[in-house]
């Protein structure tokens, strides 16, 4: 199943870098990829065979990476079958710790027909970054600030489903993605990542 047609679900990211005392700079506008996670996520939702809880169908944590195009391939040849980031950033630390103003968790990971244990980190979407434009579409708006992720090169970005299959401790499932030309991060600014899911 194609399930992209099937579903009608579409994705738009733009990046910008946000420079204290200057005119933000727009570094990408172009489509994402819906991955076949959204179709799995939903499929247990209106199956009732994953979570009861609809928060854990909830779309509100992400990983930054320097990986991408995903797994070797050029852009176009990241395939809706992927269900990680190629390079996740892989430690607080390393997003800019408690200075990023991000809130974090080690979770596992749905990762193809298994769960990885105690994977991440996944940086938390603030509740109040997640808005609802219309009755189909909902915004993310995803921040690394001037504190966040210096000396690496970002080039990929991740969204992720909090615990649809309703495991102890959650396993979040990746259902959005898009890698693109690396973007090298330092203090002078804020990579800000706008994501609109239109479902």
């Amino acid at each position: 199943m194609h399930f992209k047609e099937q579903l009608n679900i579409t994705g738009h990211l733009q990046v910008f870098k946000v420079y204290p005392n200057r005119p933000e700079e727009m570094v990408f506008d172009d489509g994402n990829m819906i991955v076949s996670g959204m179709s799995a996520g939903l499929s247990h939702f209106f199956a009732g065979s994953g979570s009861l809880d609809i928060r854990d169908y909830q779309i509100e944590r992400f990983q930054a990476g320097s990986g991408g195009p995903h797994a070797g391939h050029t852009g176009a040849g990241t395939t809706s079958a992927i269900y990680a980031l190629s390079a996740p950033i892989r430690a607080v630390e390393n997003y800019g710790g408690a200075a990023s103003q991000l809130f974090f968790s080690t979770n596992d990971q749905i990762t193809g027909q298994t769960i990885a244990a105690a994977v991440g980190p996944f940086a938390m979407i603030p509740f109040h970054k997640i808005t609802r434009i219309d009755n189909t579409s909902v915004r993310y708006t995803l921040i690394l600030n001037e504190d966040a992720a210096n000396g690496a090169t970002i080039s990929e970005v991740g969204l992720f489903m909090k615990n649809p299959v309703n495991m102890a401790t959650d396993a979040s499932l990746l259902v959005a993605y898009r890698d693109f030309t690396g973007i090298p991060k330092t203090s002078d600014f804020s990579l800000v990542f706008r994501w609109t899911i239109n479902f």
